[in-house]
């Protein structure tokens, strides 16, 4: 008696209401922690005995040690202070989705193994899609449609996999040494990795040159001469991947101009908006992805800046029939009457694993308990923030603001003394080291033209305006301590 059972409704009850009103007091207390975890490597395995207990412990044990051991060496992805890499939103909505999602505990691979879970994705993304204007081509009302996957590295691996399968199939598979990917240099790694994953030839993938006389879009000029060389040299091109909102800048490359190139080069198109693609949805931003209907398929983290807990990424694709004639298999187990008569979607035949969550319940929950009116200001809100950060960084002649900004990222630097530019890049990652160092916020750094830039990213969902003030005070104050050195 008292102790826990594998499942037990009262137990469950009992038990969720202690785990919910601890990870409540966390978000209440959650500005009193350092936003980046000050540990040493190595700490917790000191901290935690070396084997598994043999005997049951008490869920009041168990959430001290999380307290005194686990949340140190935490970094708060959710702090209002966290400000580095991009966003990765909570809510309350998306919480308890992935709570349902946890309780309902099935997995999705195909239509009957839980028929709700396949038609609502089809759904919320078909909501999805039309918030953001997207050609009808990418509905799953045609031969398109929506996939949830894990993350937009998993997204481009299987749309790559799609278009290598496709064009082997036309020209036959001892050809895989002469197909050419190509990106800019500012192109999110995934690309490389998913070509690594899919045997694509290392000298065949193309990283063009992006110069801040563009703000580090692609230029259609460069890519055109690209494809153009290397077809002269007997290879195929047959995958292009722009990005609307990059790592480093939030660059965004020119979609139309650098469609129409790969349509007329039969080369896949691919448009990755992991972290900008949530802005779309604002009609004021929605230009930013003009061009998308020359795309073959659309990426966006609503698990980024959409309120809709990690991980959720949405993929759309205009011919569902590239994915699954590359990625399907029906093994004897798997066959039912549904899939057999061609009557449903499998999602199995859409991603790489087999098993899948039932993840389209957390977006559904958003997009119904918010509405999009209140999504499109929680977007701008950061947005304005980000704005005000920047007027700031440009009211202090220490600092210059390194590329216009143009969703929630202000890329800057600190300016190093006098006839000493040399001294700008160690200068700045002292910068860096120090702000991060004292615990009260968390920024992160890029490369742009060989010089090191500091990234600002506004996006947590509890982020205020004191916290853009709080943490320009930081900056300055640590600035003026370096300059002091100098």
């Amino acid at each position: 008696e008292g102790e826990l059972k594998p499942m037990d409704a009262e137990q469950l009850r009992e038990y969720g209401h202690k785990m919910v009103d601890f990870i409540a007091d966390y978000y209440k207390n959650i500005e009193t922690l350092p936003v980046l975890s000050q540990v040493e490597p190595g700490y917790l395995r000191k901290l935690l005995p070396e084997t598994a207990p043999a005997h049951s412990e008490t869920l009041q044990n168990v959430l001290e040690d999380v307290q005194t051991k686990i949340l140190p060496g935490v970094t708060h992805w959710q702090s209002p202070d966290y400000f580095a890499y991009f966003p990765s939103n909570s809510s309350v909505a998306g919480f308890l989705g992935e709570m349902l999602s946890a309780g309902i505990n099935m997995v999705g691979f195909s239509w009957i193994t839980s028929p709700a879970a396949t038609e609502l994705e089809m759904i919320v993304l078909d909501w999805l899609a039309k918030a953001l204007k997207l050609p009808d081509e990418f509905l799953s009302t045609g031969q398109g449609g929506g996939v949830i996957q894990g993350t937009a590295s998993e997204a481009v691996l299987v749309v790559l996999l799609a278009a290598r399968d496709k064009v082997l199939r036309r020209v036959g598979k001892d050809a895989i040494s002469k197909l050419v990917v190509y990106c800019s240099d500012q192109t999110h790694s995934s690309l490389q990795k998913a070509c690594q994953i899919g045997g694509i030839h290392p000298e065949n993938f193309r990283v063009l040159k992006t110069d801040p006389s563009r703000d580090y879009a692609l230029s259609p000029d460069t890519l055109s001469e690209a494809v153009s060389h290397d077809m002269a040299t007997d290879l195929i091109p047959f995958f292009f991947c722009a990005t609307i909102g990059t790592t480093s800048s939030t660059a965004v490359d020119p979609l139309l101009d650098l469609g129409k190139i790969a349509q007329s080069n039969s080369i896949w198109f691919h448009v990755d908006a992991a972290y900008a693609g949530s802005a779309c949805i604002c009609p004021e931003y929605r230009g930013y992805i003009n061009g998308v209907e020359e795309a073959h398929s659309f990426n966006m983290n609503a698990h980024k800046w959409f309120l809709t807990n990690f991980d959720c990424s949405a993929l759309w694709v205009k011919d569902r029939s590239a994915l699954i004639q590359s990625l399907s298999t029906n093994p004897e187990y798997l066959k039912n009457k549904a899939s057999q008569g061609n009557l449903v979607v499998d999602y199995k035949d859409w991603q790489v694993p087999l098993g899948r969550r039932f993840r389209s319940l957390k977006l559904w929950m958003v997009l119904r308990l918010y509405g999009l009116e209140k999504l499109q200001a929680y977007i701008r809100n950061h947005i304005q923030l980000a704005k005000l950060f920047e007027k700031l960084v440009a009211q202090d002649q220490r600092f210059e603001i390194v590329t216009p900004r143009k969703f929630s990222l202000v890329c800057f630097r600190l300016l190093p003394p006098p006839s000493n530019e040399d001294y700008a890049n160690k200068l700045n990652h002292n910068l860096l080291d120090s702000v991060n160092s004292t615990g009260k916020l968390f920024i992160s750094h890029t490369l742009l033209s060989d010089k090191y830039i500091l990234r600002f990213a506004v996006g947590a969902p509890l982020t205020e305006e004191r916290h853009i003030v709080g943490a320009w005070k930081v900056l300055q104050d640590e600035a003026a301590t370096l300059l002091s050195k100098c």
